[in-house]
């Protein structure tokens, strides 16, 4: 293994290393740098040269890191980002910046969360704005890398799963994230339902009706693939892409949905519901804020991520203080 000569290696090399680990593909990282993808090429081999190692190769529409890129990439990149800190102009500002964000988050998400960050925004930041898109996907990686949102909040299982899996191959994954908050998913009804009032057995909720709510419109969700592992299916008649639909559609029909038991109450109709405990075991509702990670040491999306995780804290304490109420009476 052929040992770099530090004195003389250019380290504008490892910024383009660091920006093509990150993005797995030339063309995107050539864009990020403000580079051609001929220069990016070009800087590659000479960092190949450099330190003997191919570093990346062509895999399909982009390129995959060779075993010592995967190690050295971690090292690099934190260095990177310690210097790009220490020599930053200037420290993000709240009350003197007039910055927008953009959020992608489902409905019932912005309800939530949106109040809180309003009141940090008039209290903190009075010059900045910030637009909210609607969430139709599970899979929002493509939003962040596009620079279409600045993050992203909603439930994201296999995202998270995808990560973990390249940390433990030992890779810096492109994308970084951090846990909101943590719920549980609860069978929801209208109050005069004919299964309101008896035990909610796995046959009985099978064979209802069921409303199923799906950001891409696939009409197969985290449910039905619980139910499919015990043998079972239960028949969706409606397929809708907001929370709050499928709140009003449940409560003027025999549907059965299923809702974070923490949403039903910013619905502003708790009342017209009667929540079951599922008749089966699904994943909690994990809510997590998701970003590229060439933003995490920017100073402005650091203040972000901080308003937001602070507003979130706020809805779920106020959620849980609500469904306290709510758990008594059932």
């Amino acid at each position: 293994m052929k040992a770099p000569n530090f004195r003389t290696l250019d380290l504008n090399l490892l910024r383009v290393f660091d920006e093509v680990m990150a993005e797995r593909n030339l063309t995107r990282a050539a864009r990020n740098l403000a580079m051609t993808q001929p220069a990016v090429s070009n800087a590659l081999n000479r960092l190949r040269a450099a330190l003997g190692d191919k570093l990346v190769v062509r895999s399909g529409y982009g390129v995959e890191p060779t075993p010592r890129a995967l190690t050295l990439w971690p090292a690099i990149a934190d260095a990177l980002r310690q210097m790009e800190s220490s020599l930053s102009p200037g420290d993000f500002v709240a009350s003197e910046a007039n910055t927008t964000f953009v959020l992608a988050m489902a409905d019932a998400t912005a309800a939530e969360l949106m109040p809180g960050l309003v009141e940090i925004l008039e209290r903190d930041a009075p010059g900045v704005t910030m637009r909210v898109l609607p969430l139709t996907t599970r899979d929002p990686r493509p939003l962040l890398d596009e620079g279409h949102v600045d993050l992203a909040v909603g439930f994201f299982p296999a995202v998270l799963a995808d990560l973990t899996a390249q940390a433990q191959a030992g890779g810096l994954a492109p994308f970084d994230h951090q846990r909101l908050f943590k719920g549980e998913y609860v069978c929801v009804m209208r109050a005069g339902h004919p299964l309101a009032h008896s035990p909610l057995t796995i046959k009985r909720y099978c064979d209802a009706h069921h409303l199923l709510v799906s950001f891409s419109g696939r009409p197969f969700g985290f449910v039905d693939e619980a139910l499919a592992a015990l043998g079972r299916q239960r028949r969706i008649v409606l397929t809708v892409n907001q929370f709050f639909t499928a709140g009003r559609v449940v409560a003027t029909s025999d549907l059965l949905t299923v809702l974070p038991r923490h949403f039903v109450n910013i619905m502003g109709m708790a009342h017209e519901f009667v929540l079951r405990e599922l008749p089966l075991d699904v994943p909690p509702a994990l809510v997590d804020s998701l970003w590229h990670r060439r933003q995490g040491q920017r100073s402005d999306h650091a203040w972000l991520r901080l308003a937001v995780a602070a507003a979130s804290q706020k809805a779920f304490a106020v959620a849980h203080q609500l469904e306290a109420p709510a758990r008594s009476a059932q």
